[in-house]
């Protein structure tokens, strides 16, 4: 399998143009604040981008973050301009073709961006095998990956080794295609489905099952479309299958509950994180308005609290009064409440 994805992505595509889906391709409604940066992106860099997604979070200045699967580095570049000089890059590729586009204009991006010194470097290597790498645990702040997690033949592995790589309070934030059920095993040794990021997508549920046993145990979605599939000789194979780009974010929070809970907390955002002054999303679900107090479940709370977001909210109450589900507001139970008759126990 990793021959054959090499082969796809280093020898068969030539660019974006050659794909037959719409899977691995960002969508064109770039925010404001980032035109600017992809701007300055190489021609060469851009022409061979293969994502599905924008995994450019907020507050990134003076991170350090790592790409699994960084192909030709469009986003690790991008990604580097918002970091700025004091912040630092790592890209992780298998494909020497993708790794000697993404190397041969490190210096060409450090002049666009008008830094003193490159602040991106590049490793080959298995985004499953990063304890191969020499990367230290507890090292990055943030890890992004775009529409390549589903090409890897051991997931469980990706999201372990992301686990431990993260600083605590770090975040996983990845874009990747999911699939409404489960992939036959039989279209999975189809080069050019596997390829095209459809026959290696996991089943979403699988996704979450497999995200809270690696650690992430509240996986938040924060946005989504479906995949269009135009190609007849693709759709005749996998088209009875609804495939999904969609982009989450995962913290590593050990504190945090398999469920939502209830504990009457609530947060103000302040409205000070960059290009975010009025409304901030935390995930598709969770929007916050500037001065508009908030209640939130216990999770969110502690995601907020734990993580670089932290000084850009008010937080009121604590963990001591929990007062149940925090999605039914504690309402509704599993449990029939009405009372039946009394049986006789003789």
């Amino acid at each position: 399998m990793y021959d054959s994805v090499k082969d796809y992505y280093g020898k068969e595509l030539q660019g974006s143009t050659d794909l037959k889906t719409d899977a691995c391709c960002t969508p064109d409604s770039v925010p404001s604040h980032l035109k600017p940066i992809m701007a300055k992106i190489h021609p060469e860099v851009s022409g061979k981008y293969y994502g599905c997604g924008l995994v450019a979070p907020e507050l990134l200045e003076g991170l350090r973050i790592l790409d699994l699967g960084s192909g030709s580095g469009q986003d690790c570049y991008v990604l580097s301009a918002m970091v700025g000089e004091q912040g630092e890059v790592v890209g992780i590729d298998m494909t020497d073709e993708q790794l000697a586009v993404a190397n041969r204009h490190i210096d060409y991006h450090r002049e666009a961006f008008g830094f003193s010194r490159s602040n991106v470097r590049f490793i080959k290597g298995y985004i499953e095998k990063l304890d191969e790498l020499g990367l230290e645990d507890d090292s990055f702040d943030v890890i992004v990956s775009n529409c390549v997690i589903n090409l890897s033949p051991d997931k469980e592995a990706v999201l372990e080794q992301a686990y431990r790589l993260l600083k605590p309070g770090g975040e996983l934030y990845f874009s990747d295609v999911y699939a409404d059920r489960r992939v036959p095993a039989v279209l999975m040794d189809d080069p050019v489905l596997y390829g095209e990021c459809l026959s290696g997508a996991l089943y979403w549920h699988d996704f979450i099952h497999l995200a809270k046993a690696s650690g992430f145990v509240d996986p938040r979605l924060v946005e989504d479309r479906p995949l269009g599939i135009d190609n007849i000789d693709v759709k005749n194979k996998i088209g009875h299958i609804n495939f999904y780009s969609a982009t989450y974010r995962l913290f590593k929070l050990p504190e945090l509950e398999l469920s939502r809970e209830d504990y009457g907390q609530s947060v103000i955002y302040r409205g000070t994180i960059p290009n975010n002054s009025c409304v901030f999303e935390l995930d598709k679900q969770t929007i916050f308005s500037k001065n508009k107090p908030l209640n939130i479940c216990g999770n969110t709370y502690r995601m907020l609290e734990g993580s670089r977001f932290s000084n850009h909210f008010k937080f009121s109450g604590s963990f001591e009064n929990h007062t149940g589900s925090f999605d039914e507001n504690g309402e509704k139970l599993p449990f029939d409440r009405r009372q039946k008759p009394a049986s006789s126990c003789c």
